[in-house]
């Protein structure tokens, strides 16, 4: 008998498919690797110049950006921090310019091939596919629910494939356990006696999601050529999981195919404001990126079909050495298992085109800060990966990406401060006020008014592009402007977005400071489930929370009042002195009775698809269902 199963539940209740396993070894990043079982494939033409026309305008814009902050800086000539702000500068513009033209060609590339006709392609084989959730203490009612209606989505079309949805349960709690295991039985219940669900509980999380995917695949990842990885909040349709395993199927090439999910159900301010902005903002930046990344794609975690063998035989992931020497997991391990992918021969590709792909967000400010603490130690992981034997240079980037876009945040809090200390020019800035007696104190540029208006309107220019790009696009369709729910609905959502969101960027910026600082001295962030309904947190803890933002605020404003520091900067002084307030708002409950004029609304609520429909349905009952006594409990009574 396998010694595993004394810390699962599952297999001894009938509720798992015998075993089918399968290797999944280590790899080793010293060494490069190829998967013999990868087929040889040729790159799309015009992938360079894909790649060209994105990073050349970027490169292009922050040298001549630079070009003219180095002119400019060079008044009194140069020195050690003089090349700091330089070098801070190139980054930080590198970034917000690469998102402007990744949204730009995106856009570009959308408009040229929306009428081209689909190549007719064979009848895709057949696949055996696994879909994958993975829980952690999360709600049973929301998991199973969403489960209940993709089983239903699915049995409802015609298709060649055979679908197998598996419940990946690493709960520790007991009394959620027990939800999950009466869940179970009462979905058994309800479903066709055909339909294929299966439950598994490990009793210990050994490491976290990637052990709780590796010891499925290492039981039964041989029984099923395909496996898709849901989240806990994921949520697909019919067509997408369909034409996820169609595109997998007829392309051999392929070891991941990512979708882009959407955000729903968000009910909150702050949800409400990452749920307008990922739906109407999203979408050029989403072509963009498959459009460079090309078969060098990014796996995100969820929402993703893998070819199962080659996903075993390649993304075994070995432990990393801390900063204080200690063996760790690798927390974001999708971006690096979609490096090992490519390493091995296998294409990764995004299709952000599928409809029908779902996922949630957090609930408040204080949430989404709490997720993003874990995924910015694990992103910072990526700088140790970096130099892993045989990596695609593209598959570097993204590892360097996703540690750029935590470490920006630090670089844009010290130019904040530089600015603040240096922008009234040399009679008031705050270095020249409070070391005017030092002969040694620097001549810096004069920061005039219309200097600092300047700076000001490119920053934020550059900031709102991508933004104004998507609204523009979309405001353009007096269909889609219906779909949203009118034209003074969508215009009255796309000013609070852009409102909202600019107020909470100055926190959000100190936030990932503290996230990236408590990761460099070595602090491990713990893995909880996420507060996907949200919830109100007192004052005391708010205040607490936001210590730093309101220290930083409150000297901000006193600078001003003062006079020594720049009155361009007030909102995000304001912002920041508020942070109190502005997380407490964050967690307001927007829904309204009235469904199609509700502010920050997308299309998907106006008309909802059925599998969201479905999925609330469902979650309701299996509510309902949980919260009845079982028979044992009202028997002992």
């Amino acid at each position: 008998m396998d010694m595993r199963l004394k810390h699962q539940v599952g297999d001894d209740l009938g509720w798992m498919p015998g075993r089918k396993p399968i290797g999944m070894p280590q790899q080793d990043f010293q060494k490069p690797y190829r998967d013999a079982d990868a087929p040889s494939w040729h790159r799309r033409s015009g992938n360079l110049m894909s790649r060209l026309l994105i990073f050349g305008p970027a490169i292009l814009t922050t040298a001549l950006l630079l070009a003219v902050f180095t002119d400019w800086l060079s008044t009194g000539g140069f020195g050690t921090l003089e090349y700091v702000l330089v070098v801070l500068v190139g980054v930080t513009f590198f970034w917000i310019s690469l998102s402007v033209s990744t949204a730009t060609v995106g856009l570009v590339s959308f408009w040229l091939n929306r009428r081209k006709a689909t190549a007719l392609r064979s009848t895709p084989a057949a696949l055996d596919v696994a879909l994958l959730v993975p829980v952690y203490n999360e709600n049973p009612s929301d998991v199973f629910g969403n489960a209940t209606a993709m089983l239903k989505e699915l049995h409802v079309v015609n298709m060649q494939h055979t679908f197998s949805l598996f419940i990946l349960s690493d709960t520790q709690d007991p009394k959620i356990a027990a939800q999950e295991m009466r869940a179970m039985i009462i979905l058994r219940n309800t479903l066709s006696d055909t339909t294929r669900i299966y439950y598994r509980r490990r009793t210990q999380n050994t490491a976290r999601k990637t052990g709780n995917i590796s010891d499925w695949i290492e039981g039964w990842g041989g029984g099923f050529e395909a496996m898709l990885v849901l989240d806990a909040d994921s949520l697909m349709s019919n067509s997408a999981i369909v034409a996820l395993a169609d595109e997998l199927s007829q392309d051999p090439s392929a070891g991941l195919i990512q979708s882009c999910p959407k955000l729903f159900g968000a009910q909150t301010l702050f949800a409400r404001m990452q749920q307008f902005s990922n739906v109407t903002y999203g979408w050029p930046l989403a072509e963009g990126l498959a459009l460079w990344s090309d078969r060098e794609g990014n796996y995100w975690g969820h929402n993703a079909i893998i070819r199962t063998a080659a996903f075993a035989a390649s993304a075994g992931l070995p432990l990393l050495k801390s900063i204080r020497g200690k063996d760790k997991l690798i927390m974001s391990h999708d971006f690096v298992e979609a490096g090992l992918l490519r390493r091995a021969g296998w294409a990764v590709r995004f299709m952000p085109r599928i409809e029908g792909s779902y996922e949630e967000t957090p609930a408040t400010l204080v949430d989404y800060v709490l997720r993003d603490r874990r995924w910015c130690q694990g992103n910072l992981q990526h700088l140790q990966i970096l130099p892993a034997a045989g990596l695609h240079a593209v598959s570097r980037f993204h590892l360097l990406h996703g540690a750029i876009s935590y470490l920006l945040s630090p670089a844009w809090f010290i130019l904040l401060m530089v600015w603040a200390l240096l922008s009234n020019g040399d009679e008031t800035n705050v270095i020249s006020y409070f070391s005017a007696a030092s002969p040694k104190t620097p001549i810096w540029p004069h920061m005039s008014t219309v200097n600092s208006f300047l700076i000001l309107l490119f920053m934020y220019g550059m900031l709102l592009a991508p933004k104004i790009i998507g609204a523009a696009v979309m405001w353009s369709s007096a269909d889609t402007r219906r779909a949203y729910g009118g034209s003074l609905q969508f215009g009255a959502s796309f000013l609070l977005e852009v409102f909202t969101s600019f107020a909470y960027a100055p926190i959000l910026m100190v936030q990932q400071t503290i996230a990236v600082l408590r990761s460099f001295a070595g602090y491990s962030e713990k893995w909880e489930p996420q507060k996907r309904r949200g919830g109100k947190y007192p004052v005391s803890t708010l205040m607490k929370f936001h210590v730093v933002e309101l220290i930083a605020g409150s000297m901000l404003l006193a600078g001003m009042i003062a006079g020594i520091v720049s009155l361009w900067l007030l909102p995000i002084a304001i912002s920041l002195a508020g942070a109190v307030l502005l997380s407490a708002l964050s967690g307001v409950n927007l829904v309204r009775k009235n469904w199609n004029r509700r502010p920050l609304g997308t299309p998907d609520e106006v008309s909802v698809p059925r599998v969201i429909a479905l999925s609330q349905r469902y979650r309701a009952e299996m509510r309902t269902a949980l919260e009845v006594p079982p028979l044992d409990h009202i028997a002992a009574e």
